[in-house]
């Protein structure tokens, strides 16, 4: 491989599709490129990266792992690597109270989040080759949005992994829309998410809809915007009805707030 020594270009907003570039753990690094001739092969951490062209030339769009150290990281284009700055960021702490068998399942339970685990991270990893038609969603509710993302929480008082998603308040039964074109990748009833749904988005850019009450589409449907996905509700692991809403990118979980397009003032 052979190794860059420059700080890459990070850059705050390429066009009306483009997310924010904000590199710290949990977030988003927009790097340019240059202006290959063809779409480069970019991965980062061994998972290939979303690549999109822009006016200038090649854009990487790059999910941080929550556990990323902070400082310098090498991302992979072709063989060549190119450094980049990752920040540091403070998440906040969030204590919930839930059944005890979602803090501590029994052996049948456990076997079952182990069968589950398996498809739901072969979901969250799935990397198609068409890229998405735009990096900025629509909202999938209209309710309030929690700045949960990343908390580390405690369930009855037990430390548990960091929140990966974005709640979004809304009443048992309130449609789901999708936030844009896609292809479910995987539905059905999980342990901890409840009732779920996977969409892909392209390259990478995977959405994830869980507690649902229901849900209106089957795998492998092709949904346009707005296209109703089921509807809020309050199975898994929850402590009422919402919608957990989490986006993808490389296969590491980032703050969906990024990519959603903004409220108006």
């Amino acid at each position: 491989m052979t190794r860059l020594f420059l700080c890459a270009l990070l850059l705050p907003a390429l066009a009306l599709s483009a997310p924010p570039s904000a590199p710290y753990p949990g977030g988003i690094a927009v790097i340019a490129l240059g202006p290959y001739a063809e779409r480069p092969d970019v991965r980062f951490r061994s998972n290939p990266v979303l690549v999109t062209r822009e006016e200038d030339g090649w854009v990487a769009v790059v999910g941080i792992p929550l556990d990323e150290p902070t400082g310098t990281a090498t991302l992979l284009v072709g063989d060549q690597g190119i450094e980049f700055e990752i920040e540091p960021h403070k998440y906040r702490e969030q204590h919930l109270t839930v059944k005890p068998s979602y803090v501590n399942p029994d052996p049948a339970a456990l076997e079952r989040i182990g069968r589950e685990s398996a498809l739901i991270a072969a979901a969250k990893n799935h990397f198609s080759s068409e890229a998405p038609p735009a990096l900025r969603l629509q909202a999938p509710v209209p309710g309030k949005r929690s700045d949960s993302f990343g908390s580390r929480r405690f369930f009855n008082g037990e430390p548990r992994s960091p929140h990966r998603g974005m709640d979004i308040s809304g009443g048992r039964g309130t449609p789901i829309g999708a936030p844009l074109d896609g292809k479910v990748l995987l539905t059905g009833n999980f342990y901890f998410t409840g009732n779920a749904v996977f969409l892909d988005h392209g390259a990478g850019l995977v959405s994830l809809y869980a507690h649902l009450d229901s849900i209106a589409v089957a795998e492998g449907d092709v949904v346009r915007t707005g296209d109703k996905l089921g509807e809020v509700g309050a199975t898994g692991r929850v402590t009422g009805a919402h919608l957990h809403f989490a986006t993808y990118l490389n296969g590491t979980p980032v703050n969906p707030a990024l990519l959603l397009v903004p409220r108006r003032q």
